[in-house]
């Protein structure tokens, strides 16, 4: 599995935006795996896990290696430095 997490809503508004954003650094090579949790129990509950109290709701990225995270909608310089494991 990948150590890049991004969970996501489907209905999501801020979650729609940044799909494109998301999509084209996958299209990069970067192993960002997509997690639905409004309408998947079992991705919920690793949000869960690893969310503990960070974020709360979606969007929500974790990188499990680094531990850095982001809550909300955000910009595509500040995904690739969390994809890159630097502080954001």
């Amino acid at each position: 599995m990948s150590h890049l997490l991004e969970f996501y809503g489907t209905e999501c508004p801020h979650c729609v935006n940044l799909m494109p954003i998301v999509d084209k650094l996958i299209g990069e090579g970067i192993a960002i795996k997509k997690m639905e949790v409004w309408h998947d129990e079992k991705n919920a509950e690793v949000m869960a896990k690893h969310d503990k109290g960070l974020c709360g709701g979606v969007p929500f990225f974790m990188n499990t290696e680094s531990k850095q995270f982001i809550c909300g909608e955000t910009d595509e310089e500040t995904l690739r430095k969390w994809a890159a494991g630097d502080k954001v």
